[in-house]
């Protein structure tokens, strides 16, 4: 294997593949270079000499400048190098898209859950939602009463005992690290509903205080998940005082399918005789509506049902090289079939926008998504920070040290097929194909945002590490790398680090992950998170969040 890699012929960096020591000679096609430093694995290394404010570029196009002179063999470092873009030309240049061979899925379905407005869900999900934070101990209450009864686990298959550890302060022991703990296998009976994938709890920090658009946003959030082709039906516990009104999420429910016909009960806990004969009700009333939701049983779907989330989180050097490119073939194919992507996290976009640009399918959509981006931006400015800030310490340790850099390698989850629609955090996608969607780069707040749009399956590429689930849509977890599938196994689902170690090419990881998609969205595989019950829900209140 080789120690480098040239992303694009005209880049002036290439990617160290494994840590270089100084002296190193490194060769790509008829161009040599030689180390003047140890280049760790994942980072960039000079091929030519670079003045002070000269440009830095990756992926073809311009990723940082400069600070101070660069020479031939050094490493790319947030010392000698800072973010910068290419300018964006708001004319679109209009792209041909070459699709993906898609003879071999033509005729492909997946067993779904129809619902009467033509969608098709991956999960069938009873959900219980509070309007404000100050009903998420009742949730919890409900979540402790109903789960394990039910035969429905509420968290890891094993529970860790720490008996030996009491023991031991009993016995006066002050070192605790040499005692052995002990673990149980946590057993769910069996399912009184056996046609319901789930029972899942929401809580949240809002409903009240802040301002009354968050309430508002609150709303059209949880009307989203309510109307989710993966939900049957909810209950909905109000205290009844909050800024987040039973009678607002209501209206943005019938806005947003008309004929709604699931099952859904509301409770307001201040017009109740007390707090027991609240949580009674409410129980019994949704054993009803379990009853109902439970009639409800797969059925064949085509794929052009399956709406991708594309996300990324604790990304690596890699990310761009490995899991995030098969994850753009994998949407390309479905985008192919008829089906729909949602490329997100609009901070990590910073520096592709030219090239999204160029594949909107019409002006309108291409001034949207620029609109959206330098909004954002904007307020990010006026409150002292910027797209610029996103990289993560864990990021740039890993080789992304400059924004730009991390954003193109992002914008590979979307694939190349042309944009269709551009949505703000909130609305929900109508149009087939790829579609952008305003989120901030913070990994569940997009998560969140991608299951409200309408995402049934969720794909999450990782070369950290982050157990990060939705309460929702099935989240499969991709690590860019093989040190990381290993080393945390019981949260990656499928390894794209075989790419990096020439096992593996992108198309063929990306038809091992699609393959991948319809086994979760037939149900016969649960993903890592869904095991590990990672159910996570932040939304968010549009204040500048990278």
């Amino acid at each position: 294997m080789s120690t480098v890699l040239r992303i694009h012929p005209s880049d002036n960096v290439w990617v160290a593949i494994k840590t270089i020591k100084a002296g190193t000679e490194m060769i790509v096609d008829d161009l040599k270079v030689t180390s003047v430093e140890d280049i760790e694995i994942k980072h960039k290394v000079a091929t030519e000499d670079l003045k002070e404010g000269a440009f830095v570029r990756m992926y073809g196009t311009i990723v940082g400048v400069a600070t101070r002179p660069i020479f031939k063999g050094m490493r790319i470092t947030t010392s000698n190098t800072k973010h910068q873009t290419a300018p964006v030309n708001q004319i679109r240049s209009v792209t041909s898209w070459q699709q993906p061979d898609i003879s071999y899925y033509q005729n492909l379905t997946f067993n779904g859950y129809h619902r009467t407005d033509g969608s098709v869900g991956t999960r069938n999900y009873w959900l219980f939602i509070p309007l404000v934070f100050c009903e998420n101990r009742n949730i919890k209450l409900l979540q402790d009463t109903l789960l394990e009864p039910l035969g429905y686990f509420k968290g890891r298959k094993k529970r860790i005992r720490i008996d030996n550890l009491i023991a031991a302060v009993k016995d006066g022991q002050e070192d605790f690290h040499q005692v052995a703990l002990g673990t149980d296998k946590v057993y769910a009976g069996e399912r009184l509903f056996g046609n319901i994938d789930g029972i899942k709890f929401l809580t949240h920090e809002g409903g009240c205080g802040g301002t009354r658009q968050d309430s508002e946003m609150l709303c059209k959030l949880l009307a989203s998940y309510i109307t989710h082709p993966n939900v049957a039906g909810a209950t909905v516990l109000s205290l009844g005082c909050q800024n987040a009104e039973a009678k607002t999420l209501k209206s943005f429910v019938d806005q947003m399918d008309p004929d709604f016909d699931k099952p859904v009960y509301y409770f307001e806990q201040q017009t109740g005789e007390s707090e027991e004969q609240f949580i009674e009700d409410i129980i019994k009333t949704t054993f009803a509506g379990l009853q109902l939701a439970n009639q409800i049983t797969r059925k064949p779907a085509h794929v052009k049902h399956l709406t991708l989330g594309l996300e990324c989180g604790g990304s690596d050097g890699f990310s761009g090289l490995s899991a995030n490119p098969a994850l753009g073939f994998c949407a390309d194919i479905l985008v192919a079939l008829g089906g729909s992507a949602v490329l997100s996290e609009f901070p990590e976009l910073h520096g592709a926008e030219q090239d999204l640009v160029n594949r909107c399918i019409d002006d309108a959509t291409a001034s949207r998504f620029l609109d959206l981006m330098q909004s954002y931006n904007s307020r990010a400015k006026a409150d002292g920070s910027g797209f610029e800030a996103n990289p993560s310490p864990g990021n740039i340790r890993d080789g992304l040290i400059t924004d730009a850099i991390k954003s193109l390698g992002a914008a590979k989850k979307g694939g190349s097929s042309p944009v269709q629609g551009v949505l703000d955090y909130g609305e929900i996608v109508s149009r087939p194909g790829l579609n952008l969607l305003c989120t901030p780069g913070n990994d569940v707040e997009s998560t969140t945002g991608l299951a409200g749009a309408g995402s049934n399956i969720i794909v999450f590429t990782t070369g950290l590490g982050t157990p990060t689930g939705n309460a929702i849509s099935p989240t499969i977890k991709m690590s860019t790398n093989s040190v990381l599938a290993k080393t945390m196994s019981d949260i990656i689902d499928i390894n794209a680090g075989t790419i990096i170690e020439g096992l593996d090419t992108i198309e063929s990881k990306g038809r091992e992950l699609f393959e991948m998609i319809i086994e979760v969205a037939n149900g016969s595989k649960l993903t890592a998170a869904e095991r590990l019950s990672q159910d996570d829900f932040i939304p968010w209140k549009r204040g500048i969040s990278l």
